[in-house]
This record gives C-alpha cells, structure tokens and sequence, in this order.
C-alpha cells in the first residue's frame, strides 16, 4: 500500500503528516515554508509512494469558507496542475489547532515549547490526517 500525506496549508507554513504503507498510523513529518512547498513535494513524491493528498479545508462556525481559502484554492489549482494524477482530497480542519495546542499541553510541553507555531502546524496536519482515516472506513 502507499502511503496518505497531509497538508495543514498556511500562507506563511504548512505542517505535513503522513500515514505508514499500511494507513493505520497518522504522524507528523514536518513543517515547511510554504513557498518551498511544491519543492518538498516534488522530492518527497520521488522517494516515496504516495496514494492520496489530503488538505485541510477550514471552515467558520456556520460552514462557510474561511478568508484563507482563497490561498488554498490557489495551492490546490497548482497543485492538480503540476501533479494531475495525484488525488486531493479535502477534509474540514475547524477546532484543529486548538486540538493541536490541547495536544500540545497533554503531552507536557512547557509554555516556550507550545509557542512554536511550526510544532502546531505539524500536529494539526495529524490530526487532519487522523480524521480522514477515521472517516475512510
């Protein structure tokens, strides 16, 4: 099996997670700058096998779409440009980074470490990724 890679896109970074060959373990890989983004991919694509793409898709309280949307949809129309094959699936990313920070607490980070937005990024990328498996079976 391949593996399922998970972006929680910003306009500054973007925290990635990937799953394990066998798609039961979601884990965060890293976060990267985002205008390097499409450069991560390309060499991560070349080394790894990976089946599907899955990109946060933040929403406001009543469903809208949020401001940040318009940048992502920019991400994703390169992105099916540049990898056409790819699939890209969105998933609802509301309440992700305060999931992410909650997270960062339980595990007993202290006050510095929790303000590392890079780290935050990383864990709602697994938790983005988390959902989707959860909701794939």
């Amino acid at each position: 099996m391949a593996k399922i890679l998970a972006l929680d896109y910003g306009q500054k970074r973007t925290g990635i997670a990937v799953t394990d060959e066998m798609q039961i373990i979601a884990s965060g890989l890293k976060t990267v700058d985002t205008k390097v983004l499409f450069k991560f991919l390309d060499d991560y694509f070349k080394n790894e096998t990976v089946e599907t793409v899955v990109i946060g898709e933040p929403k406001q309280m009543n469903f809208e779409a949020s401001e940040s949307e318009v940048y992502i949809q920019k991400f994703i129309k390169g992105f099916g440009n540049k990898y056409p094959n790819m699939p890209l699936v969105r998933v609802d990313e509301r309440f992700t980074s305060k999931m992410a920070f909650q997270t960062m607490i339980d595990s007993g980070l202290n006050k510095k470490q929790r303000q590392n937005k890079a780290l935050v990024d990383e864990i709602s990328a697994t938790i983005i990724l988390q959902s989707y498996l959860y909701n794939k079976k």
